[in-house]
């Protein structure tokens, strides 16, 4: 019936694990829940107590494979076709979360995300950046997500079949961050009918500001390197389609030179208590030009 695939890296996933089986188990149908840990060895002991539980395991990689790989493994052990993939760091915000999954299974949907909340509270100044962007680009109605369907795909909040799933994630051993892009893009590209949903998870997990603001650089590297010629690509990333428009105008040397110039400037509105995420986008266009005149 339905496999709970959970990957996993230096956080604790038993709660999780608990708030999902504990759903799962009222509704009497057939399920999994797997946890594969990437090589962090860290939260082992309160991690390893899921294999206490019915139904449920949790493995550690040998080494740390990369999210991507990460999946791969787990839908490769996963013994149902109904795949819900969900983030570690996170936790549901209905107690009918799995059922209103399953509603929408059984209507025939290929692909459903249920998108991404966060809590109204101001964190602390040191992950602000993370909870901004968040706040202010993953946090979106069902109605609103569905109006530019694959442009909104966030896979840490998704249920999917494991055929299209298997046809759709990035084929590859490299640790590369930021790669909903490719995975939205092969599921446009190949006309695979998805659907977004009000089923959304709590992100509690933030990095830091320094932490986020490197991870999404390298997001703009993996862009850069296998996303940027891909027909169409412009139709679902904002950020490849101006720099398309930069690049057939032949200005991205000029764009580079500029980013080289202001980087620093742009980097102080960017990681400090109140970051300003115009120039936060402003910073990764520039850094796009950069790359392709190293």
């Amino acid at each position: 019936m339905l496999s709970i695939l959970i990957p996993t890296y230096n956080y604790n996933t038993f709660p999780l694990v608990e708030e999902l089986k504990k759903q799962a188990d009222l509704l009497f149908i057939n399920y999994e829940i797997l946890v594969q840990d990437d090589g962090s060895h860290l939260f082992s002991i309160e991690n390893s107590k899921i294999n206490n539980l019915d139904n449920c395991s949790f493995d550690i990689n040998k080494k740390n494979l990369g999210r991507t790989t990460n999946r791969n493994i787990l839908a490769k052990k996963a013994k149902y076709d109904l795949l819900l993939f969900l983030d570690a760091d996170v936790i549901p915000n209905k107690s009918n979360f799995i059922s209103l999954y399953l509603e929408q299974a059984f209507a025939k949907e290929q692909v459903i995300f249920g998108g991404y909340i966060y809590s109204d509270k101001k964190p602390d100044s040191s992950i602000i950046l993370r909870y901004k962007y968040g706040k202010e680009r993953e946090e979106k109605k069902a109605s609103i997500r569905n109006l530019k369907p694959y442009s909104n795909v966030l896979s840490g909040n998704m249920l999917i079949n494991k055929q299209v799933f298997f046809e759709c994630n990035f084929n590859s051993e490299e640790n590369l961050y930021g790669m909903d892009i490719y995975f939205g893009y092969q599921l446009f590209i190949k006309k695979i009918p998805i659907i977004h949903i009000d089923n959304p998870i709590i992100h509690q997990g933030l990095e830091i500001n320094i932490v986020f603001f490197k991870k999404a650089l390298e997001s703009v590297e993996s862009r850069k390197t296998h996303l940027v010629n891909k027909n169409g690509i412009e139709e679902i990333n904002p950020l490849l389609k101006h720099y398309k428009k930069i690049d057939n105008l032949k200005l991205t040397k000029i764009v580079s030179i500029l980013f080289i110039l202001f980087k620093k400037q742009l980097e102080k509105k960017i990681v400090n208590i109140n970051p300003n995420l115009f120039y936060f986008d402003l910073y990764r266009l520039g850094y796009i030009c950069y790359l392709k005149s190293k």
